[in-house]
């Protein structure tokens, strides 16, 4: 299948059924030129975004997706203010605190904590129409992970692109994706993680156990979708 407007048709109907992905309240513009995939408009969640990505690349005839798809905020923000709630958050990180912070604005890039000559990573961040993009480099998959997933908390993100590297390279696996994920749920206040199994395999996280409200449940599951690595969230959690 690669005729345009067959493919598009496609593209809709796997977003219509998938209850997570509401075009009606949020629409997508869907474009389809030469094998690739473009996503435009604002969604509900994270999760939304997410899925309508891994739907869209299912679909025969899609060779690569162009994604311009944010997430709807829970606060408006301005650049400037999402910038500033980014920097605090990564500068009160325990797991970053041995990192260079700098932060881009229209005078170039300012230092806001400098770990010397010889840091243990060096994360640049900047943000455009409520995009944060984290640039440079960590030491380790924890610390990029971590990161992304406290840019997403911020109330007025709309997107993160995470294009730290890690230096030196560290081969990523289950268990590494896992911990994050565990993390993430630890760190945030709002879930309560004492009853929350997490495991990861080829990139699919699993969440079961159990917790208090549908509001934690639905928390938990973004969380999982925000850390970097994240393809797929299976959420298993019963309410009790």
């Amino acid at each position: 299948m690669g005729d345009k407007a067959q493919v598009i048709k496609a593209v809709r109907a796997t977003f219509e059924r998938e209850r997570r992905i509401n075009l009606h309240r949020y629409p997508v513009h869907v474009d389809f030129a030469d094998g690739v995939l473009t996503l435009e408009g604002e969604v509900e969640n994270v999760a939304a975004k997410k899925l309508a990505m891994e739907l869209a690349i299912a679909v025969p005839g899609v060779m690569g997706i162009v994604d311009r798809l944010h997430v709807a905020p829970a606060t408006r923000m301005g650049d400037g203010a999402i910038r500033d709630a980014v920097r605090d958050a990564l500068l009160q990180e325990p797991s970053l605190q041995n990192c260079t912070i700098r932060v881009k604005s229209k005078d170039g890039l300012e230092t806001v904590r400098n770990c010397g000559a010889i840091p243990h990573g060096v994360i640049d961040i900047s943000v455009t129409e409520g995009a944060v993009l984290l640039d440079n480099y960590v030491g380790n998959l924890v610390q990029k992970r971590m990161a992304g997933v406290l840019a997403w908390w911020v109330p007025g993100s709309r997107d993160v692109i995470n294009g730290m590297e890690v230096v030196p390279p560290q081969e990523d696996s289950d268990e590494e994706l896992a911990k994050t994920v565990r993390l993430a749920l630890k760190k945030d206040p709002f879930v309560n993680v004492e009853r929350i199994r997490v495991a990861a395999r080829q990139s699919i996280v699993t969440l079961d156990g159990d917790v208090p409200t549908e509001a934690q449940k639905d928390m938990a599951e973004f969380d999982a979708w925000y850390v970097f690595g994240v393809d797929k969230v299976i959420n298993k959690l019963e309410i009790r």
